[in-house]
């Protein structure tokens, strides 16, 4: 057994962080202490549900099956990215093409060049981090990009009344949104080391292995990070756009959008 993982007496013991959590909710009078023990309880059934059925991929569907999990990531990814934008116009398969596209580009470029190893236990934990790096980039173009459209309409039409062609006319929102989106993995990528030790290199070094080894994997880990976001935020804008606008290059309303979206 190692003794950097806890056991399971060890992570019995640690619900006392989830009672000191509750202790503070109740002195602050957030009336979230059921909120927090249902976080909580789903979290570990969550988790140890996702654990079995690891141990059976892991054991008998080899890299077919890490695949199809993959799939699955992406399209609950793809409904995570899309719930805050419904009055874009086709937001959901934008949003699942978008993270398909950028993790399928950055999962076959490693596999294909040999980075990590075709096994399913490597590839469905390298493959959840780049999903949910694409789906975060996805996200936030998604919100920016609405945002973008509702107040800079004015400008746009104006541009489209000069006789510009509708990818003109968006060009510099664009260019906006695809920055604002890439911002928390150009942060992440600039201070990793500096400012804490990211997941994966402290995964591998609670594990006992090699800090420089560790340092290798965790480079490896940014620069697909990264390169998913980009493809992701990349695509989502350009499909959004593509259905943002008519044939005939004139702006569509966007759909009224509750209060609680």
């Amino acid at each position: 057994m190692n003794p950097a993982v806890p056991t399971w007496a060890g992570v019995a013991a640690s619900a006392a962080l989830i009672a000191l959590t509750i202790a503070v909710a109740w002195h602050g009078r957030l009336r979230l202490g059921r909120d927090i023990t249902v976080a909580a309880v789903r979290a570990a059934l969550q988790l140890a549900a996702v654990g079995a059925l690891l141990l059976l991929v892991f054991r008998h569907t080899g890299l077919t099956g890490a695949i199809g999990w993959l799939g699955i990531m992406v399209l609950i990814a793809g409904q995570v990215a899309a719930r805050r934008t419904p009055a874009l116009p086709k937001a959901l398969p934008t949003a699942t093409a978008a993270i398909t596209i950028g993790t399928a580009a950055t999962m076959g470029t490693l596999l294909a060049l040999g980075v990590i190893a075709t096994q399913a236990r490597v590839v469905i934990p390298v493959g959840g981090m780049v999903v949910s790096g694409a789906m975060q980039a996805t996200a936030l173009a998604l919100t920016r990009l609405h945002d973008e459209v509702r107040t800079a309409r004015p400008a746009i039409e104006a541009r489209l009344s000069l006789g510009l062609a509708a990818t003109d006319a968006f060009a510099p929102h664009q260019r906006t949104i695809v920055r604002t989106a890439l911002i928390p993995a150009l942060d992440s990528t600039k201070t990793v080391g500096v400012i804490s030790l990211p997941g994966a290199m402290t995964g591998l070094i609670l594990a006992g292995v090699d800090p420089f080894t560790a340092i290798r994997y965790q480079i490896v880990v940014m620069y697909m990070l990264l390169a998913a976001a980009a493809l992701a935020a990349l695509i989502a804008v350009r499909l959004s756009e593509r259905a943002l606008f008519d044939d005939a290059h004139r702006l569509r309303p966007l759909a009224a959008q509750s209060a609680g979206s």
